[in-house]
């Protein structure tokens, strides 16, 4: 059966039952889960607004309306309270249906591993980890990598990788780096512990804004060598003081009484906006980020700030840049006015002014900021213009194709891999609004299935997949499904259910996959296959192909949902074989248990970097001595690298 959306009516509050003054308002699908959330200074007057004629709301808004079961409000004093709820149930919700600013590009940030024996520096992107320091984001890549370049010829910090750290230590002679005075080589030995993680903290410091002190104590340090006739020793701080200077010079500053505060601007147009942010912190600008988000409502541009904030301030990765500032500066006044400045107040302890600038350098400053936005649009519509109009294509022609009643918003697709009935794998990618979304991909471990057994296979994962859904649904409190589990803060993935189910594969899949849903009692989620062969489509208990044009757009995004979960699964088949692999080669190696093959592996990452090891280099492993190592390296001397291929795919693989 496919999923039903409701009527707006049958859950519309009785006349005058909904209350005229502010408050918070949320709206929830069947399972309970908010989708929504929204405030407003006259409930009545607001809540109204969703239920009247469909043809007037936005597309989105009318999605939202009908994907809904159920709306509750709850009534504040004043326009304070109202930005507080309204902050802190976004935070716990996370509901689908608000507007989510997205990164226009992945910006580049400075990490130091201060959890390390030795800290590195390096510049990156993507996740943070625990234990590290991060700085930035920074705009352009490669004017921070000149910066970090000229910062180590000051402070020469260990910038290497761990395993070049440990291959120069095992070699008893330091990299090129240490060579050319830009590290210290703590992996020779030339300096500790302690004194490599004072230099690290120097850097630290620069990075942090605080340049000021590391450039006086440079110069007193360099005239205290001239008056003592140490000329040599005066010259390298002259020269490392020169290298300061010009790191320095890389980020100059902008606001002269060295004001500490976010400079926010946006572009919008009737379909979409971009916001720019630009982090300063004492006067100097330290990062820079920019989002681009659909206009999902008729929203205000004051209103769209508001949000913007609310989303921007809630984020945990908002530390990495300095946290809440003491200024925030303003294209236009928030919807809530003064309450704003006083949430941000509450989030950071301390007095937060919020204020649009008139005049002077902070005017100035928003305008180039707000230039930057209004490029940054023009750039993201040229790109995606065609794209966006493209996914919302797609979206709908599958919905007419399969009968939906509304399009596939959330789409999930499953696919398994093996070689030869080994090492069996699932995975699970999803799509939302025709996007991948990375962070809600997972994988399966087969457990229940044995040899070349896809549709057993796939009844295990849909099976696993969905009771976990059940299982969080029941566990889910009166007051509302949060997203967030309420014991152990982790985010509920699973909670979510599909608008629509892919699995890689034809007949037999599908009915696997819709037996597996049949068992647990559902029978509300749509289903399809999708094979290979012909790129046919199949639905459950249908005997012959639903077959899609060539050129269609809900086919291509068929196409790579499929794609997409067959290298996921891929990459993870092959992770695990490359392991399987190196336990199975040392199997008769005296002295080697699992435990010690396990830790070879962690240390190493493949068989190709352990045969490529030396036997000082596996000797280094914890539990590992000469004489092991000696016998491993022999093992793996006599069994050449080996040619499979891939049943499923034809793909030749060592």
């Amino acid at each position: 059966m496919l999923a039903r959306m409701a009527n707006p009516a049958s859950y519309r509050p009785a006349p005058g039952t909904i209350p005229t003054g502010p408050g918070v308002y949320r709206f929830s699908d069947p399972g309970g889960t908010v989708i929504y959330v929204g405030k407003a200074k006259n409930l009545r007057q607001r809540l109204n607004s969703y239920f009247a004629d469909p043809a007037g709301l936005h597309f989105r808004t009318q999605t939202m309306v009908r994907t809904a079961a159920k709306v509750e409000w709850t009534v504040v004093r004043n326009e304070l309270e109202s930005l507080q709820l309204e902050y802190t149930w976004i935070k716990q919700f996370d509901p689908r249906f608000n507007v989510k600013y997205r990164d226009d590009k992945s910006y580049p940030w400075v990490a130091v591993t201060w959890a390390e024996e030795f800290p590195r520096v390096f510049v990156g992107r993507g996740a943070k980890r625990k234990g590290n320091r991060y700085y930035g984001p920074y705009a352009q890549a490669w004017a921070i990598r000149e910066t970090i370049d000229s910062l180590l010829r000051v402070f020469p910090m260990r910038s290497c990788t761990n395993g070049v750290f440990r291959a120069a230590k095992a070699a008893g002679r330091p990299c090129l780096l240490g060579y050319i005075g830009k590290c210290a080589a703590p992996c020779v030995g030339r300096i500790d512990a302690d004194d490599h993680r004072a230099i690290a903290d120097d850097v630290c410091d620069f990075l942090a804004g605080n340049t000021t002190q590391l450039t006086r104590r440079l110069k007193n340090q360099m005239l205290a060598a001239s008056d003592n006739l140490e000329f040599e020793k005066a010259a390298v701080l002259r020269d490392q003081l020169g290298a300061l200077e010009s790191a320095t010079e890389r980020n100059a500053i902008v606001l002269g009484d060295g004001t500490d505060a976010d400079v926010i601007a946006l572009a919008a147009d009737e379909l979409e906006v971009a916001i720019q942010v630009f982090h300063v912190r004492a006067g100097r600008v330290r990062g820079e980020r920019g989002w681009v988000a659909d206009r999902a409502d008729d929203s205000t541009l004051t209103e769209l700030v508001e949000s913007f904030c609310l989303q921007l301030y809630s984020d945990p990765e908002i530390e990495i840049s300095g946290g809440v500032p003491k200024e925030v500066l303003l294209p236009v006044e928030p919807a809530s006015g003064d309450a704003l400045a006083e949430l941000l107040t509450d989030v950071r302890g301390g007095r937060v002014r919020v204020h649009v600038p008139q005049r002077g350098d902070k005017r100035a400053l928003l305008e180039t900021v707000g230039r930057n936005a209004a490029e940054a649009l023009v750039l993201h519509k040229t790109k995606r213009a065609a794209d966006l109009a493209t996914r919302n294509r797609a979206l709908e022609e599958l919905q007419e194709a399969l009968g939906l009643d509304a399009p596939p918003l959330r789409i999930e697709c499953y696919d398994i891999s093996h070689l030869q009935g080994t090492e069996v794998v699932g995975s699970m990618v999803v799509f939302e609004d025709g996007l991948s979304r990375r962070s809600e991909y997972r994988r399966f471990l087969i457990k229940t299935v044995e040899g070349s057994n896809d549709v057993g296979a796939i009844h295990e994962v849909i099976t696993r997949r969905f009771r976990r859904y059940l299982d969080d649904q029941a566990s889910l409190s009166g007051e509302g499904a949060m997203l967030v589990d309420a014991t152990t803060g982790a985010a509920r993935k699973f909670a979510y259910k599909p608008s629509l189910v892919v699995v890689d594969g034809g007949a037999p899949q599908v009915a696997a996959a819709h037996a597996a849903l049949a068992e647990l009692g559902i029978d509300d989620v749509p289903l399809v296959g999708l094979a290979k062969r012909l790129e046919e489509v199949w639905l459950p208990g249908e005997e012959f192909p639903l077959i899609l044009p060539r050129a269609s757009e809900g086919l291509f995004l068929l196409q790579r949902a499929r794609d997409e979960a067959h290298r996921f699964a891929i990459t993870h088949h092959r992770g695990r074989r490359s392991a399987s692999m190196v336990e199975s080669l040392l199997d008769d190696v005296p002295g080697l248990g699992e435990l010690r093959r396990k830790a070879l592996l962690k240390h190493f990452g493949s068989l190709k970097k352990l045969r490529a090891a030396s036997v000082d280099d596996i000797a280094l492993v914890p539990g590992i001595g000469p004489r092991t190592a000696q016998a491993v390296k022999d093992a793996l001397a006599t069994t050449e690298p080996t040619e499979a291929v891939n049943t499923a795919t034809g793909e030749i693989t060592t």
